[in-house]
């Protein structure tokens, strides 16, 4: 009997330690896994895509029971071969902003007990309490999709004629009334972001309360957020997750923060600034709200969404350091309204339902992951996904739209969830 007891508290030591662990580099063989199959593999599948054009560049970061097993970069920022990717780059985020910026201090305010997933939101965003289409959506169906919100309002129209900027809306120096910076020598009025607002609450539901992907509520989440806080967006984002995390790269407008980092350069924007977009949100909406949004915005490298990611896979939990409770982690990665065909979570994104029976080809992610698994993908070609089953952290960063979004194939050739797929092979093995 105590022999069994001691066993026990070494055993509760030792899980629990693993729980709060820091992630640290070791070999594939720490983890009982193949080196030279893993990197023949991946090497193979990134000399691919960049051979017929996926992206110039990107790097791979895997992490597997706390270790980093797998960290390597491909390529360069640009075709022209003169910068190599390096593994400390700075990536534009895109959509893994929705993850990893509003999320996590929506997840913390919903502990708090100032959020209610099943209320309606107009309870906290009163511009839709009269509006019948919205007035009775709730924050879970926003945050799984589910709310019938199209999913996409292009704002640039608003500040374009003719293919001519409207000086009322940009400016080419910066003053009180227009501080928001999109670019350089480009600043937005201050009050377009009401214009924002005033388009989202003349919006519509369609009342189908079927899956429908949308963007559209993540532009009012920073808002939302520092309304309940009495604290700016990012301050709180910053003090409360990243810096506490150890984050150094993580958040917004990397040109301000002098970064020794190298910024990866996404799209040559041919249609508004008429340059290489390096250092400035890719994301339209988010670069009229001045480069700070819920949908886009976040720059960072990958070590730093590797802890993020290996935080959420260990509970809420690292380095010793409390995020969330484990039925807060649970709650919002579980799939929601699987009745529906939805396969989402909270904000996260889920394998698709009966993933497991597809071939490589149809599924997504990777065929392999376990129906735990959640993560998200960005449209400048970023991907990050947590597997707690198979304790596996997957982080993939390129820029796909370099020179222009039209290069897709990144998605014919499938590179993520092949990527993916040779760890999970490597595992089973």
């Amino acid at each position: 009997m105590i022999r069994f007891k001691i066993f026990t508290i070494l055993c509760l030591l030792f899980y629990g330690q693993t729980a709060s662990a820091q992630l640290s580099y070791n070999t594939p063989e720490s983890v009982g896994l193949d080196s030279t199959y893993i990197k023949s593999n991946v090497d193979s599948i990134m000399h691919d895509a960049i051979t017929q054009k996926a992206f110039p560049g990107a790097q791979l970061l895997v992490a597997k029971q706390g270790e980093i097993i797998f960290h390597e970069a491909y390529g360069f920022h640009t075709y022209d071969s003169i910068q190599k990717v390096n593994l400390d780059d700075v990536y534009d985020l895109a959509s893994v902003t929705k993850i990893t910026g509003p999320l996590p201090a929506l997840m913390r305010l919903y502990e708090e007990g100032k959020l209610d997933l099943d209320a309606p939101f107009s309870n906290y965003w009163t511009d839709w309490k009269n509006k019948k289409s919205k007035k009775d959506i709730t924050l879970r169906e926003l945050l799984a999709h589910q709310s019938g919100l199209k999913p996409y309002i292009a704002f640039l129209g608003e500040v374009l004629k003719n293919g001519k900027v409207k000086k009322r809306f940009i400016k080419t120096e910066k003053s009180k009334r227009f501080s928001n910076q999109f670019y350089n020598n480009m600043y937005v009025k201050n009050k377009f972001k009401n214009k924002v607002y005033r388009k989202i609450k003349r919006v519509k539901a369609d009342g189908k309360k079927e899956y429908l992907y949308s963007g559209i509520a993540s532009l009012i989440y920073p808002q939302l957020i520092e309304d309940i806080t009495g604290i700016p967006y990012t301050s709180y984002i910053q003090e409360t997750f990243y810096k506490p995390l150890g984050c150094t790269t993580l958040g917004y407008l990397p040109k301000d923060k002098n970064f020794k980092n190298a910024i990866v350069p996404t799209e040559i924007d041919t249609i508004f600034r008429k340059q290489l977009v390096k250092g400035w949100v890719h994301d339209d909406n988010a670069g009229l709200l001045g480069g700070v949004s819920g949908n886009a915005g976040l720059f960072g490298c990958a070590t730093d969404l590797a802890k993020y990611m290996q935080m959420l896979v260990q509970n809420g939990t690292y380095a010793g350091k409390q995020y969330f409770k484990p039925e807060t982690i649970k709650e919002f990665t579980r799939i929601q309204y699987p009745e529906n065909n939805n396969r989402r979570g909270l904000g996260f994104d889920k394998p698709l339902i009966g993933n497991d029976t597809l071939s490589i080809k149809e599924a997504y992610p990777a065929p392999q992951v376990s129906p735990e698994s959640f993560g998200h993908a960005g449209f400048t070609g970023t991907f990050v996904w947590a597997d707690p089953k198979n304790e596996l952290v997957f982080v993939f960063l390129s820029n796909r739209v370099y020179p222009s979004r039209t290069h897709r194939n990144i998605y014919n050739l499938n590179i993520r969830p092949k990527l993916q797929q040779v760890f999970y092979t490597a595992l089973k093995d």
